[in-house]
């Protein structure tokens, strides 16, 4: 036998090694696990009330009792020491500040007013909100586990506190998939001065296959950066390099079997179709001045005005969840000014958003939610001589939901005199979680995904539906 044979013999025998060994291995295991891991599994258990979902989250936790819930007892009692009964047994950020000074209660310097058919009270923070009052649904005294942003982030929008579980908008895109070919099921839009805490964690798809985890679009320029073909590639070159990428993933799928491999190949062809749908989208000519008016937005800026419209026409286009994050409602120094100016922001565009979509036909099959990660102390905070905030509460802060299934100009829950714990039974971000996907027609107990040896879901061990909220 010559060198070369033996060379060669070698070579062969190492590559059915592996070939066997492995790449059939791979094979036939992604053959077996191809349906779970890559098709939608349409887990709809019920039918649904609502398709799609529009999350409003407040990166940063609103203070609940300057904007919802309004206590005319803490009033009362503003800048009086804590009675040692409300804070016994409860968790708090910087707690250490109450070892130089006992922490004093904080009543509200801004006006309330009732409003709508059952009197749902709104600050003057928040004028055109109190307009839809009939149309939504305020729920006090709802819980979390952890009091520092991140986590709390987390929690709120993955059902836990730790990194690498799936958001919740990949659960639901796994579970029902999307309406949309030519855009993504899951899109993720952010405004404010900076990303939120927890960045894109808070829309991953953690253990699920990375096809299910949002997409961060942009309401100003190319919506998804390197977008666009670069300089002197036309449509037909753009074409043929798209095909001859997927042509080698194809082959690489068949010799290896990996589930990843399937998602990358959709996700260029995706790209793809979305080089002629994701500029229309972010064009508001076709939109008339009078609702580029009610929403306070203007074409090519990037803001949460803009990203409210861009939401109603990604659900318009079949997209089914659609997340916008906003930021800068951290207000541990100052409730003033700064409050001022963050309300101005979202007050105007959510709720022209909320009457869009009603007006539109939109609003009975679309669920929206406003929410941030946890609320505000009924406790003052100062940080600097001359001003004064309010620190992080993780056991009573307020949210609101409206759309489908929805008992429309009803409050549920409610705290005590000061807002320190709920007054009518506990709802915490389990509940809330396992709400949205009741509505979308998912039993939040039926939805799993076995990793690591065991089946996970959104509400983990936890969760109730909130019956209360439902029509």
């Amino acid at each position: 036998m010559q060198p070369e044979d033996k060379f060669l013999q070698k070579r062969t025998r190492r590559h059915l090694f592996k070939e066997c060994g492995f790449g059939i291995g791979k094979a036939a295991l992604a053959s077996l696990m191809a349906d779970k891991l890559l098709a939608q599994v349409n887990a709809r258990h019920h039918a649904p009330k609502v398709d799609r979902v529009i999350f409003l989250f407040m990166a940063g936790a609103p203070t609940q009792l300057e904007l919802f819930d309004y206590k005319p007892e803490l009033v009362k009692w503003d800048g009086k020491v804590t009675p040692d009964s409300f804070l016994k047994g409860k968790r708090f950020a910087f707690m250490d500040t109450f070892s130089k000074e006992p922490p004093k209660l904080l009543g509200t310097r801004r006006t309330f007013k009732q409003a709508g058919s059952n009197g749902m009270w709104f600050s003057d923070l928040l004028p055109h909100l109190s307009t839809v009052a009939d149309d939504i649904a305020m729920v006090h005294g709802v819980s979390t586990e952890n009091f520092n942003h991140g986590p709390a982030k987390l929690f709120a929008n993955t059902g836990s506190a730790r990194t690498g579980r799936p958001s919740i908008g990949s659960w639901v895109t796994y579970g029902i998939g999307s309406e949309s070919k030519n855009l993504p099921g899951y899109v993720v839009l952010q405004s404010g001065p900076r990303g939120p805490r927890g960045g894109a964690q808070l829309w991953g798809s953690g253990f699920l296959p990375s096809s299910y985890q949002g997409v961060n679009f942009r309401s100003a320029g190319d919506p998804i950066l390197d977008l666009s073909s670069p300089a002197g590639v036309d449509a037909e070159q753009q074409r043929r390099t798209i095909e001859a990428i997927r042509d080698l993933n194809q082959m690489e799928l068949e010799e290896t079997g990996d589930a990843e491999i399937s998602t990358r190949i959709s996700q260029y062809e995706m790209a793809y179709r979305m080089q002629t749908s994701g500029p229309e989208l972010i064009d508001f000519k076709s939109e008339s001045k009078e609702t580029m008016e009610m929403y306070g937005a203007e074409p090519g800026k990037a803001s949460y005005a803009n990203n409210c419209l861009l939401a109603r026409r990604l659900v318009e286009r079949g997209v089914r969840f659609v997340q916008l994050y906003h930021t800068d409602w951290d207000h541990h120094d100052d409730i003033t000014k700064p409050l001022d100016r963050v309300c101005g922001e979202v007050d105007k565009p959510t709720a022209a958003l909320i009457k869009d979509l009603k007006q539109r036909g939109l609003l009975d099959r679309t669920l929206v939610i406003w929410s941030g990660e946890f609320g505000r102390t009924p406790m003052g905070e100062v940080r600097e001589k001359g001003k004064i905030g309010r620190n992080h509460h993780i056991d009573a802060f307020s949210l609101f939901m409206a759309g489908g299934g929805i008992k429309a100009g009803t409050v549920v829950g409610g705290t005590d005199e000061f807002g320190f714990s709920p007054r009518e039974g506990k709802v915490d971000v389990h509940d809330i979680q396992a709400t949205i996907l009741h509505l979308l027609g998912i039993d939040h107990l039926k939805l799993t995904f076995r990793f690591q040896g065991r089946d996970f879901r959104l509400t983990d061990v936890h969760g109730n539906v909130v019956k209360p909220l439902l029509a």
